[in-house]
């Protein structure tokens, strides 16, 4: 059984102490507190997946204290635990929320007992919010087995990063399978049985990231309609990778250092610390040293995030890889079209593997899942895939001896499949969207 964080609220010191003694034997985390302001305090502080409540508190009610716990985290699950056993006062804390009802005195047999099904229940619900997040997100089943050297060099040392707690720091283009990666360090990780949550920085609204990310309190904002416990607490005790991250918001980036340094954060709205054990991957297709020169990213974040940077090569730089890559692809987009393909022609994977997909493993993904859909043959030929990659064995090179219209052609082709829109094209070309487009025309882009 792997790990809980559990409370103990009981104003009888002898309960506390054996009850934690017996949990953090069983690799538990234990805190334990005696009143309803001290229980509040740390639920208020930091994630728990069990709390043990007695009924009497002094002069304090048990029951009242389960929907404040349950409010501050709805997963939580709460052992009622009492020495005035009835069956009114069961009901009653099931009706509020708790999940079992335990009389005083009890065995460490039945606490054991208890305390499994809990385990049982929040591995179930974790695994489940992880489904429910892949859902409609689809992704090819994880294959690392390249043949490329630099690819090779990136994977092995991504198993070796991923047994320990150090921040990663994913460096490649875009499309080049930074998410799978992350997903499969944290697969081969002591996390593995825990949360996997994405924050991607570009997609969501530099104002309401830091809700997203760090979570807030009903009536932090316009809008905020009930609390939001945020990625931090959703991931708590798992894995929680940052895409983009050079495009978090520089008045962000200390609260992400402070939770680096400190484990501790605070909820948009809620002046209280909170504390949560996430282990950070972060993910960049641009160059942080740049940025961190204009002044648009921290060099101390930048020092904590690259504990260990993992490069990943981009398609063009690895064209050995292509045609099981493809493969693999084809198996996967065929399956989910309810179709069935016996592979490539020898002239499609010779034209795929001598295009420079300037979009990467992305693209190909997005290429053949089109012919997936479009293709009337059993077997993949190419007439099937775009029609870009017909003149991929000649297509212009720097160097070749072509001319400067072919090399142009060739450049605009490829930052146009690598940018997310005409505007970010026509900025790294350097010419204005105007211009793009008679470009466009004239190649019939």
């Amino acid at each position: 059984m792997g790990s809980l964080q559990v409370l103990i609220v009981d104003d009888e010191l002898n309960i506390r102490k054996t009850l934690a003694i017996g949990l953090e034997s069983e690799g538990h985390k234990v805190v334990a507190v005696s009143n309803v302001q001290d229980a509040l305090a740390e639920a208020s502080r930091q994630s728990f997946d069990l709390a043990f409540v007695d009924l009497r508190l002094g002069t304090d009610d048990g029951l009242e204290l389960i929907p404040s716990l349950l409010a501050t985290a709805p997963w939580l699950k709460v052992i009622v635990i009492t020495a005035y056993a009835s069956i009114d006062t069961a009901v009653e804390a099931m009706r509020r929320g708790a999940t079992d009802y335990i009389p005083k005195p009890f065995t460490p047999a039945q606490i054991d007992l208890a305390v499994r099904k809990v385990f049982q229940v929040r591995s179930l619900e974790q695994k489940v919010a992880a489904l429910q997040e892949d859902l409609g997100r689809q992704h090819p089943e994880i294959d690392f087995s390249g043949q490329n050297p630099q690819m090779q060099k990136a994977v092995k040392l991504a198993r070796q990063a991923a047994s320990s707690e150090a921040n990663l720091l994913l460096r490649g283009e875009s499309g080049t399978g930074k998410t799978i990666l992350a997903r499969a360090i944290h697969s081969w990780s002591n996390r593995a049985g825990k949360p996997f949550n994405i924050v991607s920085c570009p997609s969501i609204p530099s104002e309401l990231l830091e809700s997203e990310l760090f979570g807030h309190v009903k009536g932090a904002f316009t809008g905020a309609i009930r609390d939001n416990p945020g990625r931090i607490a959703a991931s708590d005790g798992g894995t929680l990778l940052l895409d983009e991250i050079s495009d978090l918001p520089v008045s962000l980036q200390p609260k992400l250092l402070r939770f680096i340094q400190d484990r501790e954060y605070e909820r948009v709205g809620d002046a209280g610390p909170r504390r949560a054990d996430v282990r950070l991957i972060a993910a960049t297709n641009a160059n942080l040293e740049d940025a961190i020169k204009e002044g648009r990213f921290r060099e101390d974040l930048y020092y904590r995030l690259n504990v260990i940077t993992i490069a990943i090569p981009p398609l063009r730089e690895r064209p050995e890889d292509i045609p099981a890559l493809a493969n693999r692809l084809l198996a996967f987009h065929a399956r989910n079209n309810h179709r069935s393909f016996l592979g490539f022609t020898d002239e499609a994977l010779k034209a795929m593997t001598a295009y420079s997909w300037p979009g990467n493993v992305r693209e190909l993904s997005n290429a053949i899942e089109r012919a997936a859909i479009l293709c009337q043959a059993n077997l993949m030929g190419l007439e099937c895939l775009p029609g870009n990659l017909a003149g991929a064995e000649t297509e212009a090179r720097i160097g070749d001896a072509v001319s400067l219209e072919k090399i142009e052609e060739a450049h605009i082709r490829r930052v146009l499949a690598a940018a997310k829109s005409l505007q970010e094209a026509s900025a790294t070309l350097g010419i204005d969207q105007a211009t793009l487009w008679r470009r466009r025309k004239k190649y019939g882009i």
